[in-house]
């Protein structure tokens, strides 16, 4: 079994919340694994399907919340506050305060992209980075989230197309077709259905989404909208997975992008998984991302 230990760590003024789970009968071969979370800003509650790996396989495991999100919230902040930088610097301090020098590297989505960002500029002390669903290149998931809409039901199409041009997504027709496009491609659940990390996740989410990535997961008027790191991650050299589900909003062709790009890149593609694979394949994931990690200790 292993026991929870909750830090927090002083940053740009305020505290980051980090949650470690630690093996009762740790293996002194196994590196811990630092988990990243999506958003920016969703927290890292629907992500704790990870911490089973302390138990399976005797590794530490270690969560935190973003600056901005969960835990970690912060009071409202002028969006210039939000950048790249700030996400970035924050993982080199919380490695720093919980003395993580010798790591394997998740990243879900935005935290796989954060995690990209972070590898090209210090790799020091990585192992091994797995990348799950997550885009080098924003218009290319924009694109891909665009078809995956047009096999919803017309009237679904239809109410998405209204929220898009009127900014709202919680009318009941966008809440439904959102809440379709979510079952089939993103939880792999309809909200009914959610666990309740899920929930907690959700709950917690910053202002910095907006910020960064705008109203909804079907556009992105934020900061992102230029995202576009694709001549930057061939100079990744921290052995690479990416993990991704067939029916996953970061779909097949877009998750190809990066994996064509990243020297030597691995690819652990789950059959009938959405975005958030742990979720509904937890077994596919846990093996995916134990098995790669275990190579590298």
């Amino acid at each position: 079994m292993s026991h929870i230990r909750e830090d927090y760590v002083e940053y740009a003024g305020y505290r980051t919340y980090c949650k470690t789970f630690v093996p009762d009968e740790p293996d002194a071969g196994k590196r811990p694994l630092l988990v990243l979370h999506g958003g920016p800003g969703m927290c890292h509650n629907g992500l704790l399907t990870y911490a089973q790996l302390a138990d399976r396989f005797g590794r530490q495991v270690t969560f935190y919340d973003q600056i901005g999100c969960g835990k970690s919230s912060i009071p409202h902040q002028e969006d210039d506050f939000y950048t790249y930088d700030l996400w970035i610097d924050e993982f080199y301090a919380v490695r720093e305060a919980l003395g993580l020098d010798d790591i394997h590297l998740f990243g879900n989505s935005w935290g796989g992209m954060l995690g990209m960002l972070c590898m090209v500029r210090d790799d020091s002390g990585v192992r091994s980075f797995v990348i799950n669903s997550s885009p080098v290149r924003i218009d290319t998931w924009l694109s891909e989230a665009n078809r995956l809409i047009e096999y919803l039901p017309e009237e679904m199409q239809a109410a998405l197309a209204e929220a898009e041009r009127t900014g709202d997504y919680e009318s009941p027709a966008a809440a439904a077709a959102a809440d379709e496009y979510y079952k089939r491609h993103v939880t792999g659940l309809y909200q009914r259905d959610y666990p309740q990390e899920l929930l907690d996740g959700f709950e917690g989410t910053g202002e910095c989404y907006e910020v960064m990535q705008g109203a909804s997961e079907f556009v992105c008027t934020g900061k992102m909208r230029d995202w576009d790191v694709r001549e930057q991650v061939r100079g990744i050299k921290v052995p690479c997975m990416a993990l991704s589900g067939t029916d996953d909003d970061g779909t097949p062709y877009t998750i190809k992008e990066g994996v064509d790009l990243i020297p030597g890149c691995e690819w652990a593609l789950i059959q009938g998984a959405p975005h958030l694979a742990n979720l509904t394949h937890p077994e596919e994931c846990l093996a995916a991302v134990g098995g790669f990690v275990s190579r590298f200790d």
